[in-house]
């Protein structure tokens, strides 16, 4: 269960301007695969980042009981200075896990070759979400956070990473961003929607898509 008890965040822009991302939000996320919907500027990006704790909201609070990754693809635990190798050590002891386990799944996922032992600074984008999957994939969680992240590689690594994913959902439950709905139809079954401030859960997949829909067509 993820609780989210009167959570207000509120971003702060340029001119004194601000954008309310969800205000004195109080709602019980199930263990089960939601989809996370909304118009672009809604802060479907912010919400995962404050499930993961990567990010604080400004008043209230958030409670997990299950293990929670941080969002599929994210890359901001990792130090430009160390190497990938090191950066995965570092992930993996901070999760309790089996050092030179994870490291040899990474190694051999991420398929980085001699850059694996390279400075992360020299990594482009895609090498990089390449380190962030792999690592994702070695350690297991109760509930994977994904920001749209299915289209990282070629063909042959976007083959492995879904063939990887699904094979965590025997056991783990996702919370998913994706403006594809098909790849929402394929994961999800149920859903939140967010809409200026506010998010409203659905019990199902289809009446979350028609108003997500609905409110793009005004």
């Amino acid at each position: 269960m993820i609780s989210l008890q009167n959570v207000t965040k509120i971003y702060r822009l340029s001119g004194g301007q601000t954008k309310t991302i969800v205000n004195d939000l109080t709602i019980d996320l199930p263990f089960r695969n939601i989809a996370v919907l909304g118009r672009n500027g809604m802060g479907k990006s912010t919400l995962l980042r404050m499930i993961a704790g990567i990010e604080e909201p400004d008043s209230g609070r958030i409670r997990r009981s299950v293990n929670i990754s941080w969002p599929l693809g994210f890359r901001g635990s990792f130090h430009r200075e160390l190497s990938g190798l090191e950066n995965v050590r570092f992930v993996a002891r901070i999760y309790g896990q089996d050092t030179e386990s994870v490291v040899a799944q990474v190694e051999e996922f991420a398929d980085l070759g001699p850059f694996f032992r390279e400075p992360y600074k020299t990594y482009s984008s895609g090498m990089g979400a390449r380190l962030a999957f792999g690592v994702s994939m070695a350690i297991n969680f109760d509930v994977y956070l994904i920001d749209e992240l299915m289209s990282v590689g070629d063909a042959r690594f976007q083959a492995k990473s879904k063939k990887a994913f699904q094979n965590k959902l025997g056991r783990s439950r996702i919370i998913m961003v994706s403006h594809s709905m098909d790849a929402l139809r394929d994961y999800c079954d149920c859903a939140v929607v967010m809409e200026e401030g506010k998010m409203i859960f659905h019990d199902s997949l289809a009446p979350a898509i028609a108003m997500y829909r609905a409110m793009n067509a005004r």
